[in-house]
């Protein structure tokens, strides 16, 4: 699990360099305000990728116990039906969001002062949906097979591609346009692009197990089985990361009450606390894998162990990087924001809620390894509870009631997190331990 889990942990570290790189350039050169016009559609960003995450979580449970049955035809008809299904739902969603961008953003409450630029800004992401869910999806079903090291390779070369390409894109080097802040959105696009082709090419040269060819093409049609069995391990996980999403839109809306500044520091505190959530979102991804192919395997006396490991590396790796921002905090604000009202407010928000999100890795734990035997409906609906009875009435009404002000909104967040646990533990011991496990994919 720990070798799986290192190039798959400085994978995500490599994908948040480049996230870090973007908000530096934008927030230092080209002002907060540029980054508070990224910040406000971060949300609606995440909403959209949701959907490939949801499929990827189905998929690589389909996988893993394809793999760990040995079904190689099974496994290949899988990955046809996730990569058709993908490219079409991506599609989709690109159309529909570019035509209402702007009611959205403006239904989010997004400040005026920042609203064109990031209708504009937006626009050009929608547009990089269906090649980003292809390769979002593509880099989950490589995991499934337990082939963490391919991703990671080719996210050294998204990132390198991403750092080299965005000062020319923003400042206007090298003979291309100046862009400004929308240089950010095209840098992004480019090489998430390259990176997608290269790695088709690569697969095909390795003729690595899940690689697409002419000669396996056939795949690539939707398999109504396949269909249904993603769907219903899918839908629930999409439906719980949509519902997080729009948890995530109701809070900024809270929080861009609070002017400009407010949103920025958002932004940044958001970023931060997706460093912290990354190594948790890796070591869940890693039990869910493995539970997976045990079961694929039909070696069910593993699970317990596989459960136990993941809670160790998320109390250990997760207490470090936690204890690191502690002690660091302001020097790494300053790296994103220069004006002292959004540091203040941005630290004072770390401060809250931080320490929780060892709590949080610890539920990922344990709505993985019940994901990984099929297992989605009820681990999704005490998501949801949890999420939409908790987190955001707490934040509403410790902002609007209370004299603790934007600090309220954040307070939601640790109180959620230990409902939520407790409410999946409570599940997971009293009901998922008594079921019975089978393999799905036959």
């Amino acid at each position: 699990m720990v070798i799986f889990l290192i190039p798959l942990l400085f994978s995500n570290i490599l994908q948040s360099i480049g996230q870090v790189f973007s908000m530096i350039v934008v927030g230092h050169w080209l002002g907060e305000s540029a980054l508070a016009a990224i910040s406000a559609f971060f949300p609606l960003f995440f909403l959209l990728i949701s959907f490939a995450i949801g499929i990827g979580s189905g998929s690589s449970i389909l996988i893993g116990q394809a793999y760990g049955a040995k079904m190689t035809e099974r496994l290949k008809s899988i990955v046809g039906t996730t990569l058709t299904f993908t490219f079409i739902l991506g599609l989709v969603l690109a159309i529909i969001g570019s035509f209402f961008t702007e009611d959205i953003l403006k239904g989010m409450g997004t400040p005026g002062d920042i609203l064109e630029v990031s209708v504009k800004y937006a626009r050009i992401l929608f547009w990089s949906i269906p090649i980003m869910f292809l390769y979002t999806v593509y880099t989950t079903l490589m995991r499934g097979t337990g082939d963490s090291k391919t991703p990671f390779y080719f996210l050294v070369l998204s990132t390198i591609l991403n750092v080299v390409l965005l000062p020319p894109f923003v400042f206007g080097w090298l003979g291309i346009p100046k862009f400004g802040i929308y240089g950010a959105a095209y840098a992004s696009l480019v090489s998430t692009v390259i990176t997608f082709l290269a790695l088709l090419v690569y697969l095909q040269k390795k003729q690595h197990l899940i690689q697409i060819d002419f000669k396996s093409s056939r795949y690539l049609r939707i398999d109504s089985g396949i269909l249904k069995l993603l769907c219903k391990l899918g839908i629930p996980t999409s439906i719980n990361m949509i519902f997080l999403s729009l948890s995530e839109i109701a809070v900024i809306t809270f929080v861009n009450k609070y002017g400009s500044d407010a949103t920025a520091s958002y932004g940044v505190v958001n970023q931060l606390l997706s460093y912290v959530q990354m190594p948790l979102l890796c070591i869940s991804i890693t039990v869910s894998i493995f539970a997976a192919q045990s079961i694929g395997a039909k070696q069910y006396d593993r699970l317990s162990q596989v459960v136990k490991v993941g809670l160790i590396l998320n109390y250990i790796l997760g207490g470090v990087i936690i204890l690191l921002m502690y002690l660091f905090t302001k020097p790494i604000l300053q790296l994103f924001l220069t004006s002292q009202t959004t540091l203040s407010i941005a630290n004072s928000l770390l401060m809250i809620t931080l320490w929780s999100y060892l709590i949080l890795g610890h539920t990922f734990i344990i709505t993985s390894t019940m994901r990984s035997s099929g297992t989605v409906l009820w681990p999704t609906i005490i998501s949801i509870i949890s999420i939409w009875l908790i987190e955001v009435p707490v934040a509403y009404l410790l902002s609007h009631f209370t004299n603790l002000g934007m600090k309220g909104i954040w307070i939601g967040y640790p109180a959620a997190f230990i409902v939520g646990l407790g409410l999946q533990y409570l599940y997971y011991r009293l009901s998922w331990k008594k079921k019975s496990i089978t393999r799905l994919v036959t």
